[in-house]
């Protein structure tokens, strides 16, 4: 019983192939889980119409879900796990049967999501750059066992082993380091001027932009104190560190 209540009020699920009802409404599909949980009509009614605002649905409430486009059926199954106000999401792979243009954009909707509920959620991907594009954690398996876990910047810098090695080794990683991932700090050389200034946060991407505008390094920045320079160079060994163990 306990293990049924965990399930029904702690944890809701988000499948890969939508897993929604045709022939009920996406009002319907929406309230289905509040409807198993004995929730009233008349709360169930708002807590639905809250969801399908949520996730820019409303409109669509009383169609087929079978009138709904890919995307957005699995909007509506973000907004059925979404309105049982449980506090974990286990994701299985939602994204993967959709085109790029719709998975990117529903990437982004869920982070926006996820910053609004502040909701954990568990998302299973075979899709590395999925994954470090959205987790804050990484967990790596192989063979039925994590192998590592850690942030994206962890994994990307210090992969483990060779199988997470390999793994890494064909993504990009521009978009995930910061100026202190690549940065070293023994300071600039004599033949070298600190043409501009970054924050130890600031991403690989800015201090790209700020070297295209002058000749020189750029110097990292952290409370008034400088820690670091970054070069040219620094930026590749730091793009191409995760190819190597």
């Amino acid at each position: 019983q306990k293990l049924r209540d965990l399930r029904m009020h702690k944890v809701s699920m988000v499948f890969q192939q939508f897993g929604l009802l045709p022939w009920r409404t996406v009002a319907e599909n929406v309230g289905f889980g509040l409807e198993l949980a004995g929730v009233p009509e008349e709360e169930r009614k708002k807590t639905v119409a809250e969801q399908l605002e949520l996730v820019n649905l409303a409109k669509w409430a009383d169609r087929k879900v079978q009138e709904l486009s890919g995307g957005m059926q699995q909007r509506v199954g973000l907004a059925r796990a979404f309105a049982t106000g449980a506090p974990i999401l286990l994701m299985d792979e939602p994204f993967s049967a959709l085109d790029p243009l719709i998975r990117t954009r529903l990437q982004d909707e869920l982070l926006e999501f996820q910053r609004r509920l502040k909701k954990t959620i568990l998302f299973v991907s075979h899709d590395l750059d999925e994954a470090f594009r959205i987790g804050n954690r990484i967990a790596i398996m192989e063979g039925g066992r994590i192998v590592q876990c850690g942030t994206p910047q962890d994994i990307v810098r210090n992969p483990i082993n060779q199988y997470v090695a390999d793994f890494v080794q064909n993504m990009n990683p521009i978009n995930m380091l910061t100026a202190a991932d690549v940065m070293r700090t023994t300071g600039a050389s004599p033949t070298e001027t600190v043409s501009a200034t970054a924050m130890p946060t600031a991403r690989l991407t800015e201090v790209l932009d700020a070297m295209t505008k002058q000749p020189g390094v750029v110097g990292v920045v952290d409370n008034g104190v400088v820690v670091g320079v970054i070069s040219a160079q620094d930026v590749v060994t730091g793009l191409t560190r995760h190819r190597k163990v």
